[in-house]
């Protein structure tokens, strides 16, 4: 989620001394509450982190193929439509009257593993939705092994699902290549960080929700781990990725309370999930609405990490552009960039959900049934629900994002052209010696072009002095030549 903001720096440059000298002092006012926050999020995580135990876990896996029973891949060389009577030679008189207007689809398949090709039963639905087709990989259930399965008149070979390997490796490559080829080193940091993501939500957030770990602290501690983790791996150690990481906790607790509260309050129980009823019969251990309370919560990470990072880098660039900013002009505009952002990211949430619940939202409309009562229903509360609560998080963070990013820029008390502000008014307030020094070096050239000249090396001269002492002193300036560009950029009273 989040696609299509950028979060390049606007009129990015090389960072000036007094900017670098800015970064370095907010770096150490964050590092002084990251820190500890940090550690204890840590110390949340080790106390957590689930035992891996599966005792008192009873779950029959579709997966697990009886003895006898194989799942075979293999490729469709053609595909027939037939009388389904083909597969149920077994089936006695009436049933098979009954069967016999019936039409199946089979597809001949070649084995992976070798052999003649075997007729496969292609499923109904699949058939229908779908399609198989010539050069199509399948995987498939192999009865052919077990006794007496013809004379009970089941079929040999049965579709089970089709072989998505490449087609998936394909996207997968083709999306690493994209996002290292834009983005470069910082995109392959940023995939490497997502598989870390992946990592701690295998095996410390979903281990612990089938213990039964509270799932409101199981999701604010993974979260934050994650998001740790991510931020600073992909866009590196600076104070943007810092304040960035504050404003993303403050709204993953916003995230948090606001989902803990609707979970309770809309009764948000799973009973509209096939998934979820399966699984509330496995453990005792297992809470449904502690699932569906973790999920709101992890759901807007993305989006959240998005506003709170490209939020930072604007006040931030804002700063460097203009350091003479106070903090409420400041604040200002970082929040006329970070209204637009709120805009078009309640639309990205929005229709992300809705694409992922399009079925059913077909379904419901075919029923006809009320707005309102098809938008409070099981099948579609805990989308609405998933919408709003991430909505409220992402939309509030960006104004403390931004506060923050303000306050840690002000309190960095580096008052970036205080020092040439102030020796350029001496040079313009009437100073005849200063006066006369700049127009002695002028003049000496014989031509205007040796002034601006002079300004130049005047100006570089100031910008080397502000490397040593990050904001010169205003009586640097008194011994050098003014040039007009030194007169013109003096403030007026």
């Amino acid at each position: 989620m989040g696609a299509g903001h950028s979060h390049a720096p606007l009129g990015h440059t090389d960072p000036t001394p007094r900017a670098l000298a800015a970064r370095k002092k907010a770096n150490l006012i964050l590092a002084a509450v990251l820190i500890p926050l940090t550690l204890l999020t840590l110390v949340a995580m080790a106390l957590l982190w689930p035992s891996g135990s599966k005792e008192g876990i009873t779950l029959a896996s579709p997966y697990a193929a009886a003895p006898g029973v194989t799942f075979d891949t293999g490729k469709i060389q053609r595909v027939v439509t037939g009388s389904c009577m083909d597969v149920q030679q077994g089936q006695a008189g009436a049933d098979a009257a009954a069967q016999q207007g019936s039409q199946c689809t089979f597809a001949f398949t070649d084995p992976d593993k070798g052999g003649n090709p075997v007729k496969v039963v292609i499923n109904p639905d699949v058939a229908k939705s779908h399609g198989v087709k010539a050069g199509d990989n399948i995987r498939y259930l192999n009865l052919s092994k077990v006794q007496g399965s013809e004379a009970q008149g089941t079929p040999a070979y049965v579709f089970v699902d089709f072989v998505r390997t490449l087609p998936i490796i394909f996207l997968a490559v083709l999306y690493a290549v994209v996002v290292i080829a834009v983005a470069r080193w910082r995109g392959l940091r940023a995939l490497i960080g997502l598989v870390g993501a992946y990592g701690v939500l295998v095996s410390f957030m979903l281990p612990g929700l089938v213990e039964g770990k509270p799932p409101l602290l199981l999701a604010l501690v993974g979260s934050t781990v994650i998001m740790i983790g991510v931020l600073y791996f992909a866009h590196g150690f600076s104070a943007r990725t810092s304040t960035a990481l504050l404003g993303t906790m403050f709204g993953l607790a916003i995230t948090a309370l606001l989902a803990a509260w609707a979970t309770d309050a809309a009764n948000l129980a799973g009973v509209g999930s096939h998934d979820s009823a399966a699984l509330a019969n496995v453990s005792d251990n297992i809470s449904i609405s502690g699932i569906i309370l973790c999920g709101l919560i992890i759901s807007g990470l993305g989006v959240l990490n998005d506003v709170t990072i490209t939020q930072s880098s604007a006040v931030w660039e804002l700063w460097e552009l203009a350091p003479e900013t106070t903090a409420r002009q400041l604040f200002t505009s970082a929040m006329r960039i970070g209204r637009d952002h709120i805009a078009s990211t309640v639309y990205t949430i929005a229709f992300a959900y809705a694409g992922a619940a399009l079925p059913v939202l077909i379904l419901v409309m075919l029923y006809e049934r009320p707005l309102g009562d098809a938008l409070t229903s099981a099948e579609l509360s805990e989308e609405v629900i998933r919408t709003l609560v991430g909505s409220v998080g992402l939309v509030l963070a960006i104004p403390v994002t931004t506060l923050i990013a303000v306050l840690v820029v002000k309190a960095t008390g580096i008052k970036a052209l205080g020092g040439v502000a102030g020796g350029r008014r001496n040079a313009g307030s009437g100073d005849d010696s200063v006066g006369n020094t700049g127009r002695q070096a002028a003049g000496s050239a014989g031509t205007s072009a040796a002034a601006d000249n002079g300004s130049r090396w005047l100006d570089d001269d100031a910008d080397r002095r502000l490397e040593d002492d990050v904001v010169a002193p205003a009586d640097a300036f008194e011994s050098a030549p003014a040039g007009r560009r030194g007169r013109r950029a003096a403030p007026r009273d």
